[in-house]
């Protein structure tokens, strides 16, 4: 959801790291915007890597990596992601893609539809039965919906959220007019299905969230919470909601996340990263 963070005037000043964060989110956005013409044309399918392991690998390279799927935010497009799947190319990830969905879109299943046709199209093409897939915001959400609502975990190995809505946000009230923002709202029929049993889900969740994230109000919506999924919920010290992206602590993170074997483990887990 790539709002600009809302400070409501209800409250007390905000604390300096808040200030600091807000500060930086604001800081990001500038250079955001001068970025975002470069992503808004969707980007060409890239081909399989060699079978024979010819490309150069980095040290760090221990084995190969499913190929790793990234969906941007509300009213956004993939060049959030420029930092991010650099960060991944450099330390042995070579097949990252990023998919552009409409901005005219104006119902979360039916980009829940085309992520899960992009995902199929992805395997056939790379020769990989499941892949990995990292998404922000808006995007951590439609790729969940598709994951427990469109058998998406059959092709789903771990999927990675940053500051997404998972129980719902309440910022911006005057966004509501969006069909995709009331989708987002505590409450939806969106929600509702969600919290819906999901036995035997085969996907990995991992969702970075941050209380400096004023964009997910309250700032614990971005944590997974549902009975059914194997999760892992970390906690970012000060990071806002537009820099979760760009942060390299964040990056690290998201390595950390899809380098797992993925091992079962206990489905309540949490983490703070300072």
């Amino acid at each position: 959801m790539g709002a600009l963070p809302v400070l409501s005037t209800s409250l007390p000043a905000p604390s300096l790291p808040l200030l600091r964060s807000t500060l930086v989110d604001l800081a990001v956005l500038a250079a955001h915007l001068a970025l975002y013409p470069t992503g808004i044309v969707q980007e060409r399918p890239l081909p399989a890597p060699p079978a024979d392991g010819s490309a150069a690998r980095l040290p760090t390279e221990g084995r190969a990596h499913p190929p790793v799927l990234l969906l941007h935010g509300f009213i956004d497009n993939r060049s959030v992601f420029v930092l991010l799947r650099r960060s991944l190319h450099r330390h042995g990830w070579r097949h990252v893609e990023a998919l552009n969905y409409s901005p005219l879109t104006c119902d979360l299943r039916r980009a829940a539809e085309l992520l899960g046709r992009h995902v199929e199209e992805l395997c056939a093409r790379t020769g990989h039965g499941r892949v990995d897939v990292v998404g922000h915001s808006l995007g951590g959400l439609i790729a969940r919906y598709y994951v427990q609502r469109r058998g998406g975990d059959a092709r789903v190995r771990t999927l990675v959220t940053l500051g997404t809505p998972h129980s719902g946000t309440r910022v911006a009230p005057l966004m509501s007019a969006h069909p995709l923002v009331r989708q987002m709202r505590p409450g939806s029929a969106v929600f509702a299905e969600l919290a819906r049993p999901a036995p035997h889900c085969r996907t990995r969740f991992v969702a970075f969230w941050s209380e400096a994230d004023q964009v997910m109000v309250p700032a614990t919506t971005a944590r997974v919470d549902h009975p059914d999924l194997e999760a892992v919920n970390v906690r970012i010290a000060g990071v806002g909601h537009l820099t979760l992206p760009v942060n390299a602590t964040v990056a690290a993170g998201v390595r950390a996340a899809l380098a797992s074997p993925g091992a079962h483990h206990s489905s309540r887990q949490a983490i703070s990263v300072a």
